[in-house]
């Protein structure tokens, strides 16, 4: 990396712009950076690391830049920074302006402009810059990649700051560890320290969950085992643990087996008491069985011989009902004979009674005669009642043909006053449709007028919202920005009483017999004492990162702002000043008119078709009263000829009438007349038919009951049985066979009769003692299934536990692997045997190579008389890994850092830093650095040591370096011929440049 060119404009002290060409100063490989202190000398570096980065080294950043804006620059006069640089073979050009607050173009007030960046690469074939970015976050990442390095190993490696390796020459292993942390990202050696701890307490508590379970099991055993099983008192994670479980199961499971053969004995003996007492029981319920069979026997025979005489009753009503059945058929066929020979002389009575008295004697002959003579009758007024139709149908067609005429005598009166009034309704007509096409052209002209109206009106309102929005969004900002100032003040106040009570911190590492890390002394008489309310290092993080979000808060409602206050101007220009009301009236009026004329037009086409309808109407009109005169001269034709027609026909008609009053009903007359006659004379023949069937149906039935042996017909109706009471005599007669049978039977049985003869069972001891038989057999079941569940639980838990053992080993195996890397990595192991962590312990390796880098430099500064060198020894009680000893070539002797007078302390810190910014650069890929600057410690040396220090940084010129010192030393500008001044003034700071050429 090679800076050329820096141009700073209000930026901390410089109130105006000042420009720095590096490649002048470079020229000589050594240049000087001087002036009275508080000129600006540190600022340059800051604008440096600013351009970069886009923050400041140190404690000096923070506020979002607010604070690096110059308090000499002009109000119109913007921060600026802008560095042109090569790195990485590319010439790039970075400006950065960051956020200040100036006064608002409008109104009054102050608003605050957001931060800009700018990345531009030079084109060497376009002899050109083009743009490359404008976001903060891709320009950040990009110069990261190409420099390889962060922030703060930027201002440890190019920016040396000789006061910081001072200390850390002084420090002790902590704070050493701290910045090698930062500089070499060490961050992923502590991470695998965290990581090894959390895993190895992970499985730790994994091997005591398994532990856990396997108790449990243990306890589910002695529950089941009772008092034969003794539990270890071991916990969870104890060593023996699992071997203690499975011999006490091993115990439990044999004595569980025992009880199981005792047990089995138990049941075989109750088994075959309970078999000898059920075959005992058995045999008395059989005795009492027989006996109870033969008694109940004995009763049934009795109660048959009590219903004897009922039995022969029912024998004789069942022949006496089989010999009626013979006589059935006859007695349904009469009872058929004589309900339908009633409903015949009913139905006679009723037709009868339809007809007139004078029919009242007649028989069935006389009545069809007197049928037929009204038919043929009723065939005669056919002809009569075609013309009553035809006379109903010429009157209908006079009647239509008076409708016709008056019809017609209103459309010759409609078509004359609807004629008569045309030439006003066409007037009236064009007159409308030259009025809507006026105003369709009237409604072209307010559209072209109407969208732009509208679309200035909407971002009209869009503006006003916009005011309102970037009212709202200064405020925000604002009080962001008073947030994030009085964040950083709260953060910078507890900075402050921390450090004031960093005495305490330091005391509290103090160890009787070890070195101070501040004064070096070993003993301790009086150390501070951390007092109330004090600031530890965790208070001032959070308060730290507490101004951080309030930063970035800030940085994005500055953001919003801008993004509102580009849409107002956009918007502003585009509608203008006028106000909102006013536009919205001119647009309300337009839209009005636009309206009005749109209205008007659309009656166009309607008065255009209604002009269309009236000519239309109007030769339709003039064509129906040409037709109702037509129709006029025929109407008069036919009516003559309708009127002789009728006439005739009324002639007719009277005499067919007679009394009636029209033909039809003399016709419905006849019809109903000869209707009734022949349903009278029906019935009479049907009556005397039926009376005929009833006297054939009483004979033949008095011959079948006689057949039958009965003296009457009634006789052998009373004796017929219906087919439920046959069902019922017939089951009472089985009934009693099938008792009869199966008395006999029980009787005749041998072992029954024999059982009689036997005295009466005693039913009731031989259950009480099969029922003692069968309690001791539940007993000894239960005894013997509880051994057997005891025993299959035992084998199951035991099984259990067994493999929960064998899937424990290897988590136990894993464990006691992490636990040893754990501890190995932590330090507290005793197989570490210096108590190195893993990240000292890669901290030590690079803190190695620093040493070595730096020694080269270093005797040649000291004249070959001083080596640094890296120690690993333990201190005191503590920790080994980051000590660092200085060898004295004249003593032979190795000795602390903190021996070091002050101007060897300087040139030891400054090969430090020169060895630390080598191994730095290796770290980060290898990347070129070609300019440095280191600031400050000259004054500590004498003429030959400074000498000596500046000839080994002229020497870095041997790898076309270049070196930057900011110092006060006057011998150095006499030295130095390449210099670079600050010059401070009241209206703020200004640089002067001279080449080595000393113009």
């Amino acid at each position: 990396m090679r800076l050329h060119r820096l141009d700073i404009t209000a930026f901390g002290p410089f109130g105006g712009s000042q420009t720095v060409d590096f490649d002048a100063l470079s020229a000589a490989g050594l240049f000087l950076l001087h002036g009275p202190t508080g000129a600006g000398k540190t600022s340059v570096l800051d604008a440096v690391c600013y351009a970069l980065y886009g923050s400041v080294p140190g404690a000096r950043q923070g506020g979002q830049g607010m604070h690096l804006r110059s308090d000499h620059a002009q109000a119109g006069t913007r921060t600026e920074v802008r560095l042109e640089l090569t790195v990485a073979g590319r010439r790039l050009e970075i400006t950065r302006q960051p956020p200040w607050e100036r006064r608002k173009l409008r109104g009054t007030g102050t608003t605050v402009d957001k931060a800009q960046t700018w990345l531009r690469e030079y084109d060497a074939t376009a002899r050109a810059w083009k743009d490359l970015s404008r976001s903060h976050q891709e320009i950040g990442e990009e110069i990261t990649q190409l420099l390889g390095m962060s922030r703060e190993q930027f201002c440890q490696v190019v920016l040396l700051p000789q006061g910081d390796f001072a200390r850390f020459l002084r420090a002790d292993a902590g704070a050493r560890g701290q910045l090698l942390g930062r500089l070499f990202d060490t961050q992923r050696f502590a991470d695998v320290e965290k990581r090894l701890a959390e895993r190895r307490r992970a499985t730790e508590a994994r091997v005591r969950e398994g532990d856990a379970a396997l108790l449990a099991d243990a306890h589910r055993m002695q529950q089941e085992a009772g008092g034969a099983m003794e539990l270890p008192e071991l916990s969870p994670g104890e060593p023996g643990l699992a071997e203690a479980v499975l011999g006490a199961a091993a115990v439990a499971r044999s004595a569980a087996r025992e009880r199981l053969t005792v047990a089995h004995c138990r049941l075989s003996a109750a088994e075959s008491g309970h078999a000898a007492a059920q075959r005992t029981l058995d045999e008395a319920r059989e005795l009492a069985r027989l006996q109870g069979r033969f008694a109940e026997a004995r009763q049934r025979a009795q109660r048959l011989e009590e219903r004897a005489d009922a039995h022969r009753e029912a024998r004789e009503r069942m022949e006496r009902g089989r010999k009626a059945e013979a006589v059935a058929p006859a007695l349904e066929l009469r009872e058929t004979a004589e309900d339908e020979q009633r409903r015949a002389a009913r139905a006679e009575a009723h037709a009868r009674g339809m007809l007139p008295d004078s029919y009242a004697e007649a028989g069935a002959a006389g009545l069809a005669s007197a049928a037929r003579r009204a038919a043929e009758e009723l065939g005669g007024l056919d002809a009569a009642r075609r013309a009553e139709r035809r006379l109903a149908e010429l009157v209908d067609e006079r009647a239509g043909l008076d409708r016709q005429e008056r019809a017609d005598e209103d459309v010759l009166r409609e078509a004359d006053a609807w004629l008569a009034e045309w030439d006003a309704t066409r007037g009236a007509l064009q007159s409308r449709i030259e009025s809507a096409q006026e105003a369709a052209t009237r409604a072209e002209q307010l559209a072209v007028q109407r969208e732009p109206a509208r679309r200035r009106l909407n971002t009209a309102r869009t503006r006003d919202e916009l005011a309102a929005d970037l009212e709202e969004a200064q405020h925000r900002a604002l009080a962001s920005g008073q947030r994030a100032l009085d964040a950083r003040a709260h953060w910078l106040d507890l900075k402050e009483q921390r450090l004031n009570g960093i005495a305490a911190e330091l005391a509290a590492h103090l160890t009787d017999g070890e070195p101070c890390a501040v004064c070096g002394a070993t003993e301790h008489p009086a150390p501070a004492r951390k007092v109330a309310g004090h600031v530890d290092r965790e208070t001032e993080e959070r308060a730290l990162a507490a101004q951080q979000r309030a930063e970035e808060q800030h940085t994005e409602d500055e953001r919003r702002l801008g993004v509102v206050r580009e849409a107002l101007a956009a918007a502003t220009a585009e509608a203008g000043d006028t106000p909102t009301a006013q536009l919205a009236a001119h647009a309300d009026e337009l839209e009005q008119d636009y309206a009005r004329a749109r209205r008007d037009a659309s009656a166009l086409h309607a008065a255009q078709e209604e002009l269309r309808r009236a000519e239309h109407e109007r030769e339709r009109r003039q064509a129906d009263r040409q037709q109702a005169a037509v129709r006029a001269a025929s109407r008069l034709t036919r009516r003559e000829t309708l009127e002789r027609e009728q006439a005739t026909l009324e002639q007719e008609l009277t005499q067919a009438r007679g009394s009636a009053a029209s033909v039809a009903a003399r016709a419905a007359q006849l019809e109903r007349q000869a209707a009734l006659l022949t349903e009278a004379a029906d019935a009479a023949r049907s009556a005397e038919d039926a009376t005929q069937r009833l006297k054939d149906a009483d004979a033949r039935l008095a011959d079948a009951a006689y057949r039958a042996g009965f003296d009457t017909p009634q006789a052998a109706a009373a004796a017929l049985l219906d087919d439920a009471a046959h069902r019922d005599l017939q089951h009472r007669l089985d009934a009693w066979q099938s008792e009869e049978a199966a008395v006999r039977a029980v009787l005749a049985e041998a072992d029954t009769a024999a059982a009689a003869q036997q005295p009466p069972a005693d039913l009731a001891a031989a259950e009480r003692t099969a029922a003692e038989a069968e309690r001791r057999l539940r007993e000894a079941a239960s005894a013997r299934d509880a051994a057997a569940r005891c025993g299959t639980e035992l084998d199951r838990l035991s099984a259990r536990a067994t493999q929960g053992v064998g899937g424990l080993a290897p988590l136990r195996a894993e464990y006691d692997r992490v636990a040893r890397l754990a501890a190995l990595t932590a330090g507290t192991s005793a197989d570490n045997e210096r108590r190195m962590r893993l990240e000292s312990y890669v901290l030590a390796a690079r803190l190695e190579q620093v040493a070595a880098a730096a020694t080269v430099r270093l005797q040649r500064m000291s004249s070959g008389r001083y080596t640094l060198v890296h120690s690993d020894d333990r201190t005191g009680r503590g920790r080994s890994g980051l000590g660092l000893h200085v060898v004295d070539a004249w003593t032979g002797r190795e000795r602390d850092t903190a021996t070091l007078s002050g101007g060897e302390t300087f040139f030891a810190s400054l090969a430090l830093a020169l060895g630390l910014a080598d191994v730095v650069t290796d770290e980060a890929g290898g990347v070129r650095l070609d300019t440095l600057f280191i600031d400050e410690g000259f004054g500590s040396l004498d003429d030959q040591t400074l000498d000596e220090v500046l000839d080994v940084l002229d020497s870095l010129r041997e790898r076309d370096r270049s070196v930057g010192i900011v110092s006060h030393v006057a011998d150095l500008r006499r030295r130095i011929h390449a210099q670079l001044e600050v010059v401070k003034g009241r209206s703020g700071s200004s640089l002067r440049q001279r080449g080595a050429d000393g113009s």
